[in-house]
């Protein structure tokens, strides 16, 4: 098998995304679209992965400066897609074959870049296609009487009847190391842009006597993005297709519409997700777990049987089976919400472990907390483990019952089965089956008269 080198052309400014920022970190699906391109193009393992870069070329390989498979080359002069080319073919393998991609086209099909790829054991050259209702902007593929592609043409220079084919040219192709190698000098730029196009190869090849073959894709899969129009449409397609995935794979969905997914998600049987849910990251869901309207969850890890309820926001936490999170909780790195457990409305935690069957029902912040099963945290409750400068632990011990409104000042630790009585302020260590409470009785007043306002 002929080694594989692929060319991702990702140098152009992007001037109508009106944006300082270079049009391949544009964001589909939470990712940069250079990124979605990256990741299809390494399922087809390439011996050379070359990335074009051109304007505002040093924040593009910042954002990728962890990936050691990328062979940068920077285009210097901008006369168009074959001028690009130019500048990648010096880094690719000879005698390979070669595939062009495009920054800005990131849900391409990795299988069909396998399949044009294959096309090369019997031609030079082979092309991606597509076939759309309203091909404006593309250009146009041109056939001969015997339906075999000849040519491209773009859409400004187009005549009426060429802009009359709906079939358009992706841009995508694959060829052979020595057809482009010996293609890319013939061309000219001798059009309505003065520039070079890339596409011109294919007249070439068939000046040359080579049969171009071709393979049709759907033609979302291909769409580009050149304003942020385009890439809210993009986008809008991407998420639909993932939560066709997640139905597929038995979620039930109340408004797929509604859900956005900016990641993973790996689920057992079984799960229903509510309106307006937003998953980040790798999410894994057990079995029978509900998410209820407006969660966000990034990074999380939710057991079987669980009820994450409305408006609740999660990060790098995990959850056990048969709990119940929110409405309104925020669930913070490092939390471990064991089996069994029920945080309830405006409850934070963070980097807290709450055992098995242990409860803050309303109205607390858990922070650097170690806490025991069946434990009760009352509402009010402030686990203070911050004096300014460093952050200290709390731990509560099984069993133990933490009153209303009151504040542990961390370092400390509360006993099996003590209790801590409401409004108590603990700076110090709760023995076991201890009771701490503050002695400052409430001062009565009677006859209390309350200030009456002044009439105006």
């Amino acid at each position: 098998m002929k080694p594989l080198s692929i060319v991702i052309l990702a140098a152009g400014l992007g001037s109508r995304m009106k944006s300082e920022l270079p049009k391949p970190l544009h964001k589909i699906g939470g990712k940069p679209m250079l990124e979605h391109v990256l990741q299809s193009a390494r399922t087809l393992n390439p011996t050379k992965l070359v990335v074009v870069f051109g304007h505002r070329g040093e924040a593009l390989k910042e954002a990728f400066s962890d990936a050691d498979d990328i062979t940068w080359a920077e285009q210097k002069t901008f006369e168009g897609t074959g001028d690009a080319m130019r500048y990648a073919l010096p880094y690719c393998v000879p005698e390979s074959n070669v595939l062009v991609l495009y920054g800005d086209t990131p849900l391409i099909n990795p299988n069909t870049l396998t399949e044009l790829v294959g096309k090369l054991e019997s031609t030079d050259l082979a092309w991606l296609t597509a076939t759309m209702e309203n091909p404006f902007g593309y250009g146009r593929i041109i056939r001969d009487h015997n339906d075999h592609m000849i040519s491209i043409i773009e859409e400004k220079d187009a005549n009426a009847t060429e802009k009359a084919i709906c079939e358009i040219n992706t841009g995508i192709f694959a060829t052979t190391f020595t057809f482009l190698y010996n293609a890319l000098p013939k061309l000219t730029n001798q059009n309505q842009q003065n520039e070079y196009y890339l596409t011109d190869i294919a007249g070439i090849a068939v000046d040359e006597s080579i049969n171009i073959e071709t393979i049709s894709e759907d033609p979302e899969r291909i769409r580009g993005v050149n304003d942020r129009i385009q890439l809210a449409e993009l986008e809008a397609y991407y998420q639909r297709e993932k939560a066709k995935e997640l139905m597929r794979n038995g979620i039930t969905l109340d408004k797929p519409e509604t859900l956005t997914i900016k990641g993973t998600v790996q689920n057992g049987f079984d799960c229903h997700i509510e309106a307006n849910v937003v998953l980040e990251g790798h999410i894994v869901l057990g079995k029978n777990v509900h998410i209820g309207t407006g969660c966000v969850l990034t990074d999380v890890v939710i057991g079987d049987n669980t009820e994450i309820k409305p408006y609740t926001v999660m990060i790098g936490a995990s959850v056990g089976k048969n709990a119940s999170v929110g409405p309104f909780a925020r669930i913070r790195e490092k939390s471990q919400i064991m089996d069994e457990t029920r945080i309830g409305n405006f409850v934070e935690t963070k980097n807290t472990h709450l055992g098995h069957g242990s409860k803050a029902s309303h109205l607390t912040y858990l922070g650097d907390a170690e806490i025991g099963e069946h434990v009760n945290v009352g509402a009010g409750v402030i686990t203070c483990n911050y004096d300014g400068v460093n952050k200290f632990k709390t731990t509560i011990n099984n069993g133990a019952f933490i009153g209303s409104n009151s504040s542990l000042v961390a370092p400390v630790s509360i006993g099996v089965d003590a209790t801590v009585a409401a409004g108590t302020v603990v700076a110090k260590d709760v023995a076991d089956h201890a009771l701490a409470l503050n002695t400052i009785e409430a001062k009565r007043i009677s006859d209390w008269e309350r200030p009456a306002k002044k009439k105006s």
